[in-house]
């Protein structure tokens, strides 16, 4: 089924665009209305204006765009990077009202187990098993695009908007969670950095996974855990257009939850809420995709 697409300014604009771009854009007035709370307000802001330019422009370009391969490149490369920016946009405007929440997590994490798992999960630490969890931790990365390719080119253009729509939502819900519920996460709250006493002996892929969180990562981002989150919704568009797929990336998925903790970059709390949250975005789909299929004609140039 093809789906509808609203004709604005002469731009197609599809419901991925809607919750993509529209959620970059709530954002980047976020930051304007509270820029005094903001360490850097002018970069938050210019930066997030830079990206909606550069995404208004693949849509200006995509529809000139005829050949399959290319039209997959650009669509790919437009809301999957704005997906990162979205992360970025989001980690900047983590504090704008409440303070980091990290001693609240552990509270509750000892109050359910009795122990922090952090810790615990410390004795487990085995060379060859911690090189797994540091590669499906890093190769998630590729599963993106890899993924959005295969939907692309064998179920077609409409079936990867589908995928990237159910992205674009997650990674929304994911950056309104880091403003509502700031967390440091385990590596940047000194409290727990300062238990976690044992090496993680690995090989290239912790050593990737390592500048990632030395260089890529900052404080914050944490629930819900977008790897968590990102991962059971790119594992579930598997089983909806690729069954084989599916029961390929799940050793993979099912160890990629549990990287997120023995790597330390999350909470149990986090992993946990990414999963539920994905869930409730799977779940909510369905509806939001039903309403923006029956909304009447508007904008200039109607809908098609």
């Amino acid at each position: 089924m093809e789906r509808k697409r609203l004709l604005l300014l002469g731009l197609e604009i599809r419901l991925t665009d809607v919750v993509t771009l529209g959620g970059l854009v709530f954002l980047t007035l976020l930051a304007g209305a509270f820029s005094g709370r903001l360490d850097r307000p002018a970069a938050t802001i210019g930066t997030n204006l830079l990206f909606i330019a550069l995404y208004v422009g693949s849509l200006v370009i995509l529809r000139r765009v005829r050949r399959k391969e290319l039209r997959f490149l650009l669509r790919t490369a437009a809301v999957q990077l704005t997906f990162l920016q979205i992360y970025r946009a989001s980690n900047d405007l983590q504090l704008l009202f409440f303070p980091w929440q990290d001693d609240l997590v552990l509270a509750w994490e000892q109050a359910v187990f009795g122990f922090q798992p952090l810790v615990a999960i410390q004795k487990l630490y085995f060379p060859p098993v911690t090189e797994w969890m540091f590669f499906v931790y890093v190769v998630y990365v590729v599963i993106y695009p890899v993924l959005g390719a295969i939907i692309f080119f064998k179920r077609g253009e409409d079936a990867n908007e589908d995928y990237l729509f159910h992205l674009g939502l997650v990674n929304l819900v994911c950056g309104l969670g880091f403003i509502l519920f700031p967390v440091a996460s385990p590596m940047h709250w000194e409290k727990v950095r300062a238990l976690l006493t044992t090496s993680m002996t690995s090989g290239p892929f912790g050593f990737l996974a390592e500048w990632i969180r030395a260089n890529v990562h900052t404080a914050g981002g944490s629930i819900p855990s977008p790897h968590c989150a990102v991962a059971t919704v790119m594992w579930f568009m598997a089983r909806k257009y690729t069954r084989r797929g599916f029961l390929l990336l799940a050793p993979i998925m099912i160890s990629l939850y549990i990287s997120t903790v023995y790597g330390r970059f999350h909470y149990v709390s986090d992993m946990v809420i990414g999963i539920a949250t994905a869930m409730c975005v799977i779940a909510a789909a369905p509806a939001i995709e039903r309403a923006w299929e029956r909304r009447p004609l508007a904008g200039r140039g109607g809908a098609t």
